[in-house]
């Protein structure tokens, strides 16, 4: 398996790019934010890389980070999400941006991306919020970290606190977009808060805007 190329970026396209690499030109497919970040021909790039083999066909992706590269990988855990539907959402949104949506139960802001309707985002954000809360590898973005940013400063067990506060709040009948809203901001102002604590503050907040 081809872990990573790293040569001359020989050609690039909208969704693709060809890396010299030794004098053999390897075709890569890539999200345009990746296609952005590899600069203009000519240049030496470096990508991580995944194979994707059908019955029919061998496909290279490439990505220039491993936070995207994980995004990918998770987005095809859905049935009906593959290689193509998995690189649109990239191009739409950055990986943070991604699981921002899927932690909010946001399904409109999936469906941003090329030939992603309602039903595969509903399946997004309802198959995949359990699961990448159990992600260590894939870091939730803070509020204000920039589009396209990859990674999260929160340290582990804060993002661990989240993520019991949010099944814990969701399990006893709150939205999630309104609980994930929450806890972000109680997050922001202090990050050294444990699961209880995260509760019982966000159980507070949620009672005040019922008034």
């Amino acid at each position: 398996m081809i872990a990573h190329l790293q040569g001359t970026l020989a050609l690039k396209t909208l969704n693709q790019a060809v890396i010299d690499v030794g004098g053999v030109g390897y075709l890569v497919n890539a999200t345009g934010r990746t296609l952005e970040a590899i600069g203009d021909v000519g240049g030496t790039v470096k990508l991580l890389t995944e194979m994707v083999v059908r019955e029919d066909s061998m496909t290279l992706f490439g990505f220039a980070s491993s936070h995207e590269k994980e995004t990918f990988l998770l987005l095809q855990t859905v049935q009906g999400v593959g290689a193509k539907a998995a690189v649109a959402i990239l191009t739409a949104l950055a990986p943070s941006e991604v699981e921002e949506a899927i932690m909010a139960g946001d399904k409109a802001m999936i469906t941003r991306a090329d030939g992603i309707g309602p039903k595969i985002a509903t399946r997004i954000v309802n198959e995949l919020a359990e699961k990448l809360g159990k992600l260590q590898s894939l870091a939730i973005a803070p509020t204000g970290t920039p589009a396209g940013a990859g990674g999260s400063d929160k340290a582990p067990a804060m993002q661990a606190a989240i993520n019991d506060a949010l099944s814990a709040l969701v399990n006893l009948g709150y939205a999630r977009a309104e609980v994930w809203s929450v806890l972000r901001t109680l997050t922001d102002s202090d990050d050294s808060l444990d699961s209880a604590a995260l509760i019982g503050a966000a159980l507070k907040e949620l009672g005040n805007k019922e008034r």
